[in-house]
């Protein structure tokens, strides 16, 4: 429907008011899937955007978990493209040959103008069983989502700027910087830090509620060397994958280099790397005397073995220099709109969970916003789960991160970190597969209800209260190790303490021997052990995971269902 209005004298002025039913702003991949699963499920959405496709974008690196959510979202909301990202072979196919993949999480310690000891570093294997993931190339995959959300019928916009919201009890009017204007029943705000829903209600908070710091300094480069090339490890102490065949992390002392091949993969066409460092603002102040480049220079030079991997590479894009990185709201929702995800706060890259809060914050606000749209009821009470959520997300991101910056330059409390984070992500990813498995045996939205139905939301083992109480005592015990309350190992013992007496550690990876097992690839016979364990001597929440789990495989596999 289009109702005329007042014309103006801008030459791109339509002289009408476009509807629809939801308005997005920012065609990223949080606002094109969103809009995705709104218009197949015969919402009416436009999608707009200040900027335009393709275009850089960090976030490049995927988890177990956000794959998990991109499935969920798929089955729940029928839309099959999401297909494409589930693994890095299906990326390549469909959406385009320059991709990388995804097969670990390796970090090893760097010390200033030192060879990194071998012995103090530290891999997460990501089971094949659970995906094969990816690194994406955000410039393909951003645009190709975008074009998705336009053969769904989406209404969109590149190069359109929203200057102002008008909000009522019926609605919102927003205007684009050319006089063009939308009539919406709800507004989702999906476009990052500049949000102008953020600033037209003064959502930020001053100064961020967190307690981690960090800026950033990132580009792409071409010439990368892999670290396997370059370090004088021995065969003997290096991991059981190779180092370019993930996200390596090349740590430092409240700080960290990222490098993110799209190379690694044998049908990948791409030489780009990506490259970042992300370190304390505090200990690190942004200079006024160099370039971002000269700045990323300086600091790679004090660390021999990963300046080798950049020798004879160039850079292929400028250099992004931020300040500090870490942003929050007061809320992120409202009568009529949502702040989601990125719009609403942000963290830290490191451990790569922002895409997978983001689309987990996708199903909480869809699954809610379908039947506001039928009832016409948009009440803040119906969406008061979409804010506790994104406050949780952050929240126990803050934890874990800001304990990993501190324990960077004491590799036995890392190693013990790196447990806490790790030792609880299969108990996270298997509470989605359940879900997912069940709803696929039977099609009742239920089981993804449950899914919130926990007493944490936003920790990544939710329904966990040991978990719980191991990551906020693992976040006291570095913060006091950081004052000088503790010693580093004393740190370590504490948390190493705390890992070995929880039965709910899963004992098969090797979690609970730090000394032994700094290196942790999951093998299939790894796996079944595992199973065994959950199914038969873990703790009674830890079986309750693995029976349910087991349980929908099996039948799922007489069904002759796709199980993973």
């Amino acid at each position: 429907m289009e109702t005329k209005v007042r014309s103006t004298d801008k030459a791109e002025d339509t002289g009408v008011v476009r509807r629809c039913d939801v308005m997005i702003l920012g065609s990223g991949l949080a606002g094109s899937i969103t809009a995705m699963c709104l218009a197949k499920q015969g919402v009416k959405v436009a999608l707009v955007d200040a900027g335009q496709h393709p275009r850089f974008a960090v976030g490049e690196s995927m988890t177990p978990q956000l794959i998990e959510w991109l499935q969920i979202l798929r089955a729940r909301f029928d839309v099959p493209e999401l297909e494409y990202l589930f693994d890095i072979k299906a990326t390549s196919k469909h959406i385009g040959p320059h991709h990388g993949k995804k097969q670990s999480f390796g970090f090893i310690r760097q010390v200033p103008g030192q060879e990194p000891d071998p012995r103090e570093a530290t891999m997460f294997v990501i089971p094949k069983l659970l995906t094969e993931a990816s690194h994406l190339f955000r410039q393909e995959t951003d645009q190709y989502y975008f074009h998705v959300a336009a053969k769904y019928g989406c209404i969109t916009r590149q190069n359109w700027r929203a200057v102002d919201l008008d909000f009522d009890d019926d609605g919102v009017t927003i205007t684009g910087h050319n006089g063009e204007v939308f009539r919406a029943k709800y507004l989702i705000d999906a476009s990052g830090f500049r949000s102008p829903l953020a600033e037209k209600f003064g959502l930020r908070e001053q100064p961020a509620r967190f307690k981690h710091h960090s800026r950033s300094l990132f580009t792409h480069y071409v010439g990368i060397k892999p670290f396997d090339d370059v370090c004088h490890h021995p065969r003997s102490l290096r991991p059981p994958a190779p180092w370019h065949g993930g996200t390596l992390h090349h740590m430092i002392d409240r700080g960290w280099f990222w490098i993110i091949p799209f190379d690694n993969f044998k049908d990948s066409t791409n030489p780009v790397c990506s490259v970042g460092l992300t370190f304390d603002p505090r200990k690190y102040p942004k200079p006024t005397d160099m370039t971002p480049e000269e700045e990323f220079h300086h600091y790679l030079d004090m660390y021999p073995s990963a300046k080798r991997q950049f020798v004879g590479a160039r850079r292929v894009r400028e250099w992004v220099s931020t300040d500090r990185l870490q942003y929050s709201s007061s809320r992120s929702v409202g009568y009529r709109w949502c702040l989601m995800s990125h719009a609403a706060g942000f963290i830290d890259p490191l451990f790569s969970r922002g895409l997978s809060n983001t689309f987990e914050i996708v199903y909480a606000l869809v699954s809610r916003l379908l039947p506001a749209l039928r009832d016409d009821d948009f009440s803040v009470e119906r969406f008061e789960y979409v804010d506790t959520l994104e406050r949780g997300l952050l929240q126990y991101n803050d934890d874990l991160v800001n304990s990993s910056f501190i324990a960077f330059n004491h590799f036995r409390l890392w190693n013990a970190v790196f447990r806490v984070w790790a030792a609880f992500l299969t108990p996270g990813v298997m509470r989605l597969t359940r879900a997912r498995l069940n709803y696929a045996l039977d099609g009742d939205e239920r089981h993804f209800a449950e899914l919130e139905n926990n007493a944490y939301p936003g920790l990544w083992w939710p329904e966990s209260a040991e978990f719980k109480n191991i990551l906020e005592i693992t976040a006291e015990t570095c913060e006091k190790y950081e004052v000088g309350e503790l010693d580093g190992d004393a740190a370590a013992d504490i948390i190493f303490g705390m890992l070995n007496n929880c039965d709910l550690v899963n004992p098969v990876f090797g979690w609970k021997d730090p000394e032994d097992t700094r290196f942790v690839l999951p093998t299939t016979q790894m796996m079944a052990k595992f199973m065994y364990w959950a199914n038969r001597k873990a703790p009674q929440e830890m079986q309750e995971l693995g029976r349910a789990l087991l349980t929908g495989v099996f039948k799922a596999g007489i069904r002759g269902r796709k199980v993973l």
